[in-house]
């Protein structure tokens, strides 16, 4: 993780759990990162991106669930 990633991290306020390509895509917003990946892992296939995001709309792609 570069330090932009972790800054978004530690100062996030909202977590967005996204998944599929262009207009396919869905995206769920959720408050912690633990419901996000929890969110996630409900597909099984680790294909789920999990953004950090900050109250001045900073965004980091955190990881894979």
């Amino acid at each position: 993780m570069n330090n932009y990633e972790e800054l978004c991290l530690k100062d996030a306020v909202k977590f967005a759990a996204v998944r599929g390509k262009l207009v396919n895509r869905t995206r769920q917003e959720f408050d912690t990162l633990q419901d996000a990946q929890a969110y996630a892992s409900s597909f099984g296939d680790r294909r789920t991106m999990i953004y950090a995001i900050t109250e001045m709309g900073n965004n980091a792609h955190i990881c894979n669930a």
